[in-house]
């Protein structure tokens, strides 16, 4: 049996991508048992770093129920995974390497293993430490491991290729059966309800066909191209198929995901103007986001309730003044704004701290970043609908300040994951940024 090579993974390392453990299929990970400790330390502070020390910590967790870690744990990608409890003492290593910081520690562990065994290596995205490495002749990698986006949750949407001729003629079909788009092979894939459908051509790149199944008919219905909502339109298919899934009065839970700019909030605020002020199928509008800072926190706020929630509730009083007072919306006053409507009681805005116990019947009830949501949080908000509500969940996945949840365990992508096969749910995953061309190059590279 082949030995595999040994890879020591410094904090560094993990604190930048936590699942960096499973970027090193076919090798040994090292870890030494003073980084855990470090990362016990670590996850208590707020922010990026303490997000990704609870993550690591919950990952080894999980690969503790594959055996001992000590002795050492197979994971799926066909490596291995475990914990070193030897400590160096710092008269038996080179140079006098102080062992008061943990990448000293690590980087010690790394030296001792390679006196044993040659095929070690030190992996550290910190400079210093990988030049020690070099001083102690040990192998050492920067980590250029990219981070997990929302690309590998479900997205809402198939997109298929065909020829011109087909495209044209499915174009002028109200409804397209399944087997009119895939192949027998490809029919049994998992077509979810309200799931998307966007064909197009290479040969008519100015075309497109975009549908919504069906799942008691089974089969695809077109969405109407002349789609638009309180004076503003959609601009690309994903913002198409967000407004025939919020407009859809038999959904009762809309998901909208995506990086920022893509008019995730508008669109639901959008809508919800439009079905409570008039067509008059909601009593009222309420509009929540979780209380979660950016970064470090001011600390207390002065004021009543709805001064103190004002600075966390002003991205959707943003929205709702560029709406109401968008010229192209002939349904609303020009002299009326949001504080109107709340006094008239038709806009609710509050945090969801004091949720629990409620029931909210009838209404068209938003969450924004609710990403922040742990899984049971969002159970609680769910369970409140009461009849004819209809909630729709916003965020970014990708922009989590919530250091209990990470990419695919908080509570959106958690009730995507969860809901994606019932007839009362649907979700999209919108991609284009189309707040400005600046906002979509930061969303991309950074």
């Amino acid at each position: 049996m082949s030995t595999l090579s040994v890879c020591v993974l410094d904090i560094s390392v993990l604190l930048y991508t936590p699942e960096a453990l499973y970027d090193f299929p076919d090798k040994e990970i090292v870890l030494p048992v003073g980084l855990l400790e470090e990362l016990d330390a670590v996850k208590l502070e707020l922010g990026e770093k303490g997000r990704s020390a609870q993550i690591v910590t919950q990952i080894l967790d999980e690969c503790r129920q594959y055996g001992n870690l000590a002795e050492g744990v197979c994971l799926p990608n066909g490596g291995k995974l475990r914990i070193e409890l030897a400590s160096p003492e710092s008269g038996s290593l080179p140079y006098n390497l102080d062992l008061q910081s943990i990448s000293n520690r690590v980087l010690a562990v790394a030296w001792t293993l390679s006196q044993k065994n040659k095929n070690v290596v030190f992996v550290s995205q910190d400079e210093n430490s990988r030049t020690k490495a070099g001083l102690l002749n040990v192998q050492t990698v920067f980590y250029q491991g990219n981070r997990l986006d929302d690309s590998i949750l479900y997205s809402g949407m198939h997109h298929f290729e065909v020829d011109k001729k087909k495209l044209r003629k499915l174009s002028n079909q109200e409804s397209i059966s399944t087997d009119e788009i895939f192949s027998e092979q490809q029919q049994q894939e998992e077509i979810n309800p309200n799931e998307g459908l966007l064909l197009s051509s290479p040969e008519a790149l100015d075309e497109e066909v975009l549908a919504t199944f069906n799942s008691e008919k089974n089969c695809f219905e077109q969405v109407s191209k002349e789609q638009g909502v309180w004076g503003i339109r959609a601009r690309n298919p994903e913002q198409r198929l967000a407004l025939a899934l919020l407009q859809n009065p038999e959904i009762s839970v809309v998901t909208l995901s995506g990086k920022s700019g893509t008019g995730k909030t508008l669109l639901a605020l959008a809508v919800g103007l439009q079905q409570m002020m008039v067509e008059n199928m909601y009593s009222r509008m309420l509009a929540s986001r979780p209380i979660f800072p950016m970064g470090r926190d001011l600390g207390y706020l002065p004021g009543d309730t709805q001064e103190k929630l004002a600075p966390w509730m002003q991205p959707i009083f943003d929205n709702l003044e560029l709406l109401i007072n968008n010229p192209a919306s002939k349904s609303f006053s020009k002299r009326d704004s949001y504080h109107e409507l709340m006094n008239r009681g038709m806009l609710i805005v509050e945090p969801l701290t004091y949720i629990r116990g409620r029931t909210i019947p009838n209404q068209y009830m938003i969450v924004d970043e609710a990403q922040n949501l742990t899984p049971h949080e969002m159970k609680t908000i769910v369970t409140r609908a009461g009849e004819g509500t209809k909630i729709v969940l916003t965020g970014d996945p990708n922009q989590i300040d919530n250091p209990d949840v990470n990419l695919s365990s908080n509570g959106l992508s958690t009730l995507v994951e969860s809901f994606k096969q019932s007839a009362l749910a649907g979700h999209v995953r919108l991609t284009s940024c189309e707040r400005s061309p600046l906002a979509e190059l930061a969303a991309t590279l950074l």
